[in-house]
């Protein structure tokens, strides 16, 4: 009797063997990609240093860099990185950085151009490297580095006011406060001085991919007007998200007026109606995030000192358009009328109930 040979892959075992031995590649791909970089990185902080100090000492001008990229040029034909640009760059990121261990702890860790652009489009030490620190945290392409330094993210984050060190546990606590920002910027919405709400939540909704990116990395999207049943009555969530980092849901309530404190404890009783009917045992406790177009300091520091749970206030910032275009007047609703027709909707859905 011959016995057929069994190659595994009828077994339930087999796909995650697979599996495994894909991840163990994916890693190993990752790694020899970060140490290429690191690689580069540390060679060109090499030669700047390198030119630099000879520069200085020799009197040299800047002819010699000119020089330098047409003879490596012949020496190593078809490799790129040495034109005078870069080697410009090159001495340039050597007297920056002075200290070795900054390169081999942080900047060798991210892209020779992601680290170019801090070079160009910031002047204070630290933050450069808090924005090197967050590429590798957040794995930032080139064009959302771009983005955030133009937000001016660095003095917005973890500005909002909270109250996560005193509701929440360590080290959820940090973490839930690291993410927070103050202002969000909304600059990709542009809407009229008399905007409500809706307008405000619409258009952050169009936007979600743009939201996110504001938000930070580990916010998924799970709906806007989330409805809650509590004891027969209907209540819907600005917004819903989950933080895979955080393990929790954090809910978001946008408010188009200045921060007022019964907005603190209506956050309150959502907080306490997602986590009674939402959060999985394995969840860590909820968050609640109040988003306001302004807020008084003194005001959000009172409202929070006594409730029960996590939250946080921050402010926003949108485009402002002083009016529509002339041949766009008297086409579209006001802001008035678009409130004035969700009322009208909803007085008649109270009525067929």
């Amino acid at each position: 009797m011959v016995r057929k040979k069994n190659d595994g892959t009828d077994s339930l075992s087999y796909p995650i063997l697979l599996e495994n031995v894909k991840e163990k590649i994916r890693i190993a791909q990752l790694r020899a990609s970060l140490a290429v970089n690191s690689e580069l990185v540390s060679l060109y902080w090499e030669i700047g240093h390198m030119l630099s100090a000879k520069m200085e000492q020799e009197g040299w001008g800047a002819k010699v860099i000119d020089r330098l990229a047409q003879d490596l040029g012949k020496d190593f034909p078809g490799v790129s990185g040495f034109s005078p640009r870069n080697l410009r760059y090159m001495r340039k990121f050597a007297q920056t950085y002075t200290d070795s261990a900054i390169l081999q702890a942080v900047l060798a860790k991210i892209p020779w151009w992601h680290n170019i652009l801090l070079l160009e489009k910031l002047d204070n030490l630290e933050e450069r490297i808090w924005y090197a620190q967050q590429t590798i945290v957040n794995g930032w392409s080139g064009r959302a580095l771009d983005d955030v330094i133009k937000s001016k993210l660095y003095f917005r984050q973890s500005k909002a006011i909270n109250n996560f060190h005193e509701r929440l546990p360590s080290p959820q606590s940090k973490l839930a406060h690291d993410i927070l920002k103050s202002p969000y910027n909304f600059g990709f919405l542009s809407l009229t001085d008399d905007y409500i709400e809706q307008e405000l939540e619409i258009g952050l909704v169009n936007n979600i991919e743009k939201l996110i990116l504001e938000l930070g990395q580990g916010f998924a999207f799970i709906g806007r007007q989330y409805h809650l049943e509590i004891a027969g009555d209907d209540y819907y969530l600005d917004m819903l998200f989950y933080h895979i980092k955080l393990r929790a849901f954090c809910i978001v309530e946008l408010k188009s007026t200045d921060f007022k404190p019964e907005y603190a404890g209506k956050m309150n009783f959502y907080l306490a109606a997602v986590d009674d009917q939402l959060k999985h045992s394995t969840d860590n406790p909820s968050i609640g995030m109040i988003i306001c177009r302004t807020k008084n300091d003194l005001k959000v520091e009172y409202a929070l000192k006594r409730v029960l749970m996590p939250m946080s206030v921050s402010e926003y910032e949108v485009k402002i358009q002083d009016s529509l275009p002339k041949e766009l007047q008297g086409t579209l609703p006001t802001a008035k009328q678009i409130e004035a027709k969700l009322l009208e909707h909803s007085n008649e859905d109270t009525l067929d109930k």
